[in-house]
């Protein structure tokens, strides 16, 4: 397994590691004169890393050449599974910070594009690797979890929702990147009846 693979790999070790903390009481502490429950604080820390991993593995697999057809399914798989867990977890009553139709949009274009994605591999066995208004998405989404983890602490005096609004860019993104995803692979549903 080459370097890519194996941070694609630890991104999905570290999903348990951040529900964990994530479901944890430790107490809180006040930054910037905003509370911040450290359980929190330590999950934004482990997905930090896991999103880390996700641009070091892309880069690494392309200048490296090092591009595999497990890289281009699990690297995808990787980033839904951490993000779709973060943004389940922000639904909950102690964080509260994602509207529950957000997630289940997101989580409805996630299962629709991976359903399609494994029908273009059963029909013509390739893997089609994640295109770049996907890549968008999935940035903003990452953007979105890590302020909406810190409780905008750190973005506490800018006097704008930073979070929400990344949230709602990745939102759309994800709805743009959805559509443009069953556009450019339309053949497949012909090829499919």
């Amino acid at each position: 397994m080459n370097l890519p693979n194996k941070l694609t790999v630890f991104r999905m070790v570290l999903i348990p590691v951040f529900l964990l903390l994530m479901l944890l009481q430790m107490g809180s502490v006040v930054i910037a004169g905003t509370r911040l429950p450290i359980n929190q604080g330590l999950a934004a820390i482990v997905f930090i890393v896991a999103a880390l991993t996700d641009f070091l593995d892309g880069q690494i697999a392309r200048r490296q050449h090092l591009i595999t057809n497990f890289g281009k399914f699990a690297d995808p798989l990787a980033d839904k599974l951490l993000v779709l867990t973060a943004l389940i977890m922000l639904i909950g009553p102690t964080t509260n910070r994602v509207p529950a139709w957000i997630a289940a949009v997101i989580v409805c274009r996630e299962l629709a594009v991976t359903g399609l994605r494994l029908i273009i591999v059963e029909n013509n066995g390739q893997v089609v690797a994640a295109a770049w208004p996907g890549k968008i998405k999935t940035f903003f989404e990452m953007i979105a979890v890590v302020i909406l983890l810190l409780n905008n602490v750190i973005f506490n005096n800018i006097g704008v929702p930073a979070g929400t609004i990344c949230l709602y860019i990745a939102l759309i993104a994800a709805i743009y990147s959805g559509i443009d995803y069953f556009v450019k692979n339309r053949s497949v549903f012909a090829d499919s009846f």
